[in-house]
């Protein structure tokens, strides 16, 4: 399963192609989390045309499974929120959710900014966007 990060998402929506059509190619099943819908959400909604974006974004999340986190991938988030907070290198709550249930569903990340996700142990990612 390949799960997509807002980066990615947002890529899509706006027509990148070549993200398109590896999301098209993809063999595996590709999917989001609750997470990147909201994000999403908020996109459209601070947008100048919030209705017209919105709309987009309940097309676009209906087209695959949105996640939602289990006892698992709670689990997971709270010992790497820890670690990464022992370390002195804390990131954003979002990006651990998202990792969290990438980890928990065996699924890699898709997204740009692997940055903030390769300090989390376990996680796989992958970057349609730069390649």
């Amino acid at each position: 399963m390949k799960i997509l990060d807002t980066d990615t998402c947002i890529a899509i929506l706006r027509g990148v192609g070549q993200v398109i059509e590896r999301r098209a190619e993809e063999p595996e099943e590709v999917a989001t989390t609750w997470v990147t819908a909201a994000e999403l959400y908020f996109g459209a909604a601070k947008s100048a045309v919030a209705e017209r974006n919105r709309s987009l974004v309940d097309a676009f999340l209906a087209t695959l499974p949105v996640l939602r986190p289990d006892l698992a991938a709670a689990q997971i988030f709270g010992e790497a929120k820890a670690l990464l907070q022992r370390a002195g290198t804390p990131l954003a709550d979002a990006d651990l959710f998202i990792a969290a249930t990438a980890i928990a569903c065996r699924a890699a990340i898709v997204t740009g900014n692997q940055r903030h996700f390769r300090r989390i142990p376990g996680v796989e990612l992958e970057d349609w966007i730069r390649g």
